[in-house]
């Protein structure tokens, strides 16, 4: 049988280069993808590991006395063995008492004094902490709202040890991460029977990605890497303690959200998304402006001559918890 003698086709050096060149496109293409994503995933460390570097100094501190108040300090111990210090303001027969807790940085606790002495007037308690690894109080770290959790826990056992305040209703008050450490605490701990939460984020990694104003898929892509790293920083088995999943836990108890519309620290996303999950019976107030510390003209540590915030807080308070505790 005669062999097939046709010749192996002659190669396309044409074709040759444009392959060499698809490979190398490709290959570009890939290494831009790796570095990108390489670079998505060390933002959160890079910007997030300073942030959460403790203990934080405070430049000012307030005292109770300069508000009218005579305050006493006391020591919380929490769940993982940190001392806070604390402020209670006592009041006879208290309607309530109010738990206060600051920001990320700033301010102290003690700038709440002002606020305790509007609401003693009005007949609420209050007790005043200091978050970890903030002034006076023990850590190294912050929390971004998952640690503080404990922190407002060690103040409800704290109150609910006191037998001339048994049967007062505790209420969580926050300011920023205050506020959505105030939901969190809510959300884990039914002792808490309402929530004041100003300027809170919906969730660490949506206050994150909504500063970087990153478009979408982007902002998923970030947001993925940010839980990534808190994941690793908190524990995974945290992944829902955040303001958005445990504001659904509030059942019936009554809260109130407070946020104006241009923050620049907080974005104003993070409010809807609270919104949208939260209860029917959540109230909510928004200013227009930006103002991380909702009241006006700097009235922050005299919250009484801001006319409008200090009506919307009271009548809150005294909506839900304005019917005095029995004498005792």
């Amino acid at each position: 049988m005669a062999r097939d003698r046709t010749p192996d086709p002659i190669p396309d050096a044409a074709a040759g280069r444009r392959l060499r060149v698809r490979r190398v496109v490709g290959g570009v293409i890939a290494l831009g993808v790796l570095v990108f994503l390489v670079t998505l995933a060390l933002i959160p460390p890079l910007v997030i590991g300073p942030m959460i570097a403790g203990p934080i100094t405070f430049e000012r501190s307030y005292a109770g006395e300069d508000f009218g108040l005579e305050p006493e300090r006391v020591t919380l111990r929490t769940a993982d063995g940190l001392e806070l210090a604390a402020f209670a303001v006592h009041v006879p027969a208290p309607k309530a008492v109010v738990v206060f807790a600051s920001g990320t940085h700033n301010p102290s606790v003690t700038a709440f004094f002002g606020h305790a002495a509007m609401l003693a007037d009005a007949g609420f308690a209050s007790l005043l902490i200091e978050l970890r690894a903030r002034g006076e109080s023990d850590g190294e770290r912050i929390g971004l709202a998952y640690d503080e959790v404990l922190d407002l826990q060690s103040g409800v056992a704290h109150l609910q040890a006191r037998p001339d305040l048994a049967g007062v209703p505790i209420v969580a008050y926050g300011l920023s991460l205050g506020g959505a450490t105030a939901i969190n605490a809510a959300g884990v701990t039914p002792a808490i029977a309402g929530v004041v939460s100003l300027s809170a984020f919906s969730s660490w990694a949506d206050v994150f990605v909504d500063n970087m104003g990153l478009p979408e898929p982007l902002a998923s892509l970030q947001r993925a890497f940010v839980d990534l790293y808190l994941g690793i920083t908190y524990g995974f088995e945290r992944r829902d303690l955040t303001p958005r999943r445990q504001i659904e836990n509030l059942g019936g108890r009554p809260a109130l959200l407070v946020h104006t519309r241009g923050d620049g620290q907080v974005p104003f996303a993070s409010f809807e998304r609270l919104v949208a999950r939260a209860p029917t019976q959540v109230e909510t107030w928004v200013r227009e402006g930006d103002a991380h510390l909702v009241v006006a003209d700097g009235a922050f540590l005299h919250p009484w001559e801001d006319a409008e915030y200090a009506s919307v807080v009271l009548g809150f308070l005294e909506r839900h918890f304005g019917e005095a505790s029995p004498a005792r």
